[in-house]
């Protein structure tokens, strides 16, 4: 016995309104944690900071506020609702909950641009700064066009009779960033020392201070794809139950595949164009928040997006807490690797996976 059309439709609305009163309870926990992270990446640091004399408008605070403190919040909390939704992204396209840019590869491409990019003479490197005028630096464009260019290796070698082979494509990522890894230790023996630190800082993951022209010009690369990956949530939700379903669905399988695909490797190459290989961030999150909101990408996406925002903010501000005494802050890549690492086992033996 079929259903009729308007018994399907009431189904759907029912959907939505459950996905939409879903989306607004996470809503309601998660955005006053992000703005109690915010408020102490703000105050989290070497100078003890007073928001009532920034604000004010008072030296050296307003100075530490403005030109430190909010471009360095603004990055982690882009980065990691960038990540996080990458994570998301790759864990729905090829079924695997332990898909993240970081296993997958693209972070990978992404340290061979950058790498690549030291080799370049300071003339070349300048003439491409020159000409880019969107606010991003010569090297962390060729750490996008990296990602950008592993993402199209890994969608060709992982293709099957036309489709992508989800399993087929996490093993050549996992080969090829294998490979990314020889290329680069490889090439530190080739280049300048000082540009070998340098290769070495960003592959461990650190928060600079970005100006807000490349805030604001990743930003966009961060936000369009993910909007549009939002717009296909719902047939990111039919991909789970396998290929075959749904076809019989109508969701043309191997162009949403690509298109996601796509966005993701674009949202990872904008994120680690400006903070290096930081890890976990795309594999605990998205994890952690299906607890409170369920597998339904349609409230995955977005809330994953600020817990992403909430967990990068935190492990920066416990990466300039930890070491104050010293005198020195550890990349905030280690950081997340110490804090996900352990929190991944505890999330999936709460799972019941372990």
């Amino acid at each position: 016995m079929t259903s009729s059309p308007t018994a399907g439709s009431t189904r759907t609305g029912a959907s939505s309104r459950s996905a939409a009163g879903n989306l607004a309870r996470a809503l309601a926990v998660l955005l006053p944690l992000l703005a109690i992270a915010v408020l102490l990446g703000l105050l989290a640091g070497a100078h003890e900071l007073s928001l009532s004399r920034a604000l004010s408008g008072l030296d050296p605070d307003a100075t530490v506020l403005h030109k430190l403190r909010l471009p360095r919040v603004a990055l982690a909390a882009l980065v990691g609702a960038a990540l996080s939704v990458a994570g998301v992204a790759l864990q729905a396209l090829l079924r695997n909950p332990l898909a993240d840019p970081f296993v997958f590869g693209l972070s990978g491409g992404a340290a061979i641009g950058i790498a690549l990019s030291a080799l370049l003479p300071g003339a070349v490197i300048a003439t491409a700064g020159a000409l880019t005028g969107v606010g991003l630096l010569p090297q962390q464009l060729f750490a996008c066009a990296g990602a950008c260019g592993a993402a199209i290796f890994i969608f060709a070698i992982g293709r099957s009779g036309g489709q992508l082979v989800p399993e087929r494509a996490l093993l050549v990522g996992v080969v090829f960033n294998s490979f990314a890894s020889a290329f680069v230790i490889g090439l530190q023996a080739v280049v300048l020392p000082e540009k070998t630190q340098a290769i070495l800082l960003w592959l461990s993951g650190t928060l600079g201070y970005e100006t807000w022209s490349a805030l604001t010009a990743a930003a966009v690369f961060v936000l369009v794809p993910t909007v549009a990956l939002i717009t296909l949530s719902g047939r990111l939700n039919l991909l789970q139950l396998g290929d075959e379903a749904a076809m019989s669905l109508g969701v043309d399988v191997a162009r949403v595949r690509a298109f996601s695909f796509l966005c993701a490797s674009a949202i990872v190459g904008a994120a680690v164009a400006l903070t290096g290989l930081v890890g976990f961030v795309g594999l605990v999150v998205p994890h952690a928040v299906r607890l409170l909101v369920g597998g339904d990408h349609r409230v995955l996406l977005p809330t994953s997006a600020i817990g992403g925002a909430i967990f990068l903010v935190l492990c920066d501000a416990a990466a300039r807490l930890m070491f104050r005494p010293f005198g020195i802050e550890p990349p905030v890549g280690a950081v997340t690797a110490l804090l996900g690492a352990p929190m991944f086992v505890l999330l999936l033996k709460r799972r019941g996976r372990v």
